[in-house]
């Protein structure tokens, strides 16, 4: 049964601004994240879709947008054989379970100047 739905579109050209601040970098971004934005030809596109699901998920989980997206509570998790994961610290986690929310399900997608992202949040009934 799904529980939550979120939906987040970032702007490209103000994640490109905002990514000029080291601060506002290790505030928002993993270590990981940011290696494997680094390492693409558009490094902002991908800090705006990982911005976006964050945002998205704060929306479909109810769970304050400071503590999902400056806290490092959630990231994105990429891997070769697999779509983007988004990933939560425990106390993200135990947040969760505590309103019954078991399963993530991301979509992140860039077009022109903007990246898109949904997150569903899901419980078995």
């Amino acid at each position: 049964m799904i529980m939550g739905i979120g939906i987040d579109l970032c702007s490209i050209p103000r994640i490109e601004k905002a990514i000029e601040s080291e601060h506002f970098m290790r505030k928002v971004f993993s270590p990981e994240e940011i290696r494997y934005a680094c390492g693409k030809a558009r490094p902002a596109r991908h800090f705006a879709g990982c911005f976006a699901a964050r945002e998205a998920f704060a929306k479909a989980s109810g769970i304050p947008m400071y503590s999902v997206v400056f806290g490092h509570g959630v990231w994105i998790e990429r891997t070769a054989s697999a779509p983007p994961q988004l990933r939560c610290s425990e106390t993200i986690k135990e947040q969760l379970q505590n309103k019954g929310k078991e399963r993530i399900h991301l979509s992140i997608s860039h077009d022109g100047e903007y990246a898109v992202a949904v997150v569903i949040l899901e419980v078995d009934s």
